[in-house]
């Protein structure tokens, strides 16, 4: 059942980046958050649940499937903007407010690509699972 646990991993990672955008684009325009700092934007991090070199050594011999995991959640390098905005209740003595520093249409680009990612993830694991289905029915008729 290794191919449907390697689904479920890519799922549960894919589901966890659409989080994050979400949380990204409800944030876009606040100032400030339950603690009073400004919030930050936040991308998820990922890789493969084991290493290819340990993939490699593990060939030939029978191991389990190690899938994707999230690495991390991490800020994005350019996380706040400064606007002029001398009248806002949260501006500083300068002014300025700070907001995130959220790219409306690359947040919705990356919640597209994310989401198809998920549905090849979901296609993957239910055709696993009609091939494993249909092993277990052609044992049963031999």
């Amino acid at each position: 059942m290794d191919a449907l646990k390697i689904s479920l991993s890519g799922l549960d990672v894919e589901w966890r980046r659409l989080e994050i955008i979400a949380n990204n684009l409800a944030n876009m325009n606040s100032t400030r958050t339950e603690n009073g700092e400004p919030f930050h934007p936040m991308r998820l991090v990922s890789g493969p649940a084991q290493s290819f070199g340990a993939t490699l050594a593990a060939s030939g011999a029978r191991h389990d499937a190690a899938g994707a995991q999230v690495t991390g959640v991490e800020q994005t390098p350019d996380g706040l903007r400064r606007v002029y905005e001398p009248n806002h209740p949260h501006a500083d003595a300068e002014g300025f407010v700070t907001y995130p520093n959220v790219d409306h249409a690359g947040e919705m680009a990356l919640m597209i690509k994310t989401s198809r990612a998920y549905e090849a993830n979901l296609a993957a694991f239910q055709i696993a699972q009609d091939m494993y289905g249909r092993a277990l029915d052609m044992g049963r008729q031999s």
